[in-house]
């Protein structure tokens, strides 16, 4: 039995990653251009990695990080204490009934992505990589393929793939 990526249900709408990126793409504008006019804010570099709606569309959670990861606790407090300032920024953007809610976690997905990269240089992982080959996966690729519909479709129309 197939069990889903998110533990809530079937994982956000389309409706809610569109709007979560519209948000995250505003409050970067805004962080880089320095519109908030904090002095904590204007001092630090802050990648907003990602944006998390609530079904509703009511709350949005942005997963930030300071450049280098210094100063995390510093702009996490800024942020929060600018939500008002920047939730006006996003929602001039924005087309929704309602303006949402910002809150600010930090992104701990760097953290993670290295842990990875360690436990996979782990020698007694890479032995057990090693050992399983490329098969294990699944067929080998060995080249292009020459045959399918797509070297078909161009070999035999003259026009090219694509081009119906």
């Amino acid at each position: 039995m197939a069990t889903t990526r998110f533990p809530g249900g079937p994982g956000p709408s389309q409706r809610q990653l569109r709007v979560g990126e519209l948000i995250r793409r505003r409050l970067s504008e805004v962080l880089a251009r320095g519109a908030v006019h904090d002095p904590d804010l204007l001092a630090l570099s802050i990648t907003v990695s990602e944006v998390r709606m609530a079904p509703d569309l009511r709350a949005a959670t942005a997963f930030v990080l300071p450049l280098g990861g210094a100063g995390a606790e510093t702009a996490l407090a800024a942020l929060r204490r600018n939500r008002g300032e920047l939730r006006h920024h996003v929602a001039r953007v924005l087309d929704l009934k309602h303006a949402p809610d910002l809150r600010f976690a930090l992104d701990d997905s760097f953290d993670r992505m290295d842990a990875t990269r360690r436990m996979l240089d782990d020698a007694r992982v890479r032995r057990d990589l090693v050992a399983e080959g490329p098969a294990a996966d699944g067929p080998a690729m060995d080249g292009p393929a020459t045959d399918g519909p797509a070297t078909d479709r161009a070999a035999g129309s003259g026009r090219g793939p694509g081009r119906a």
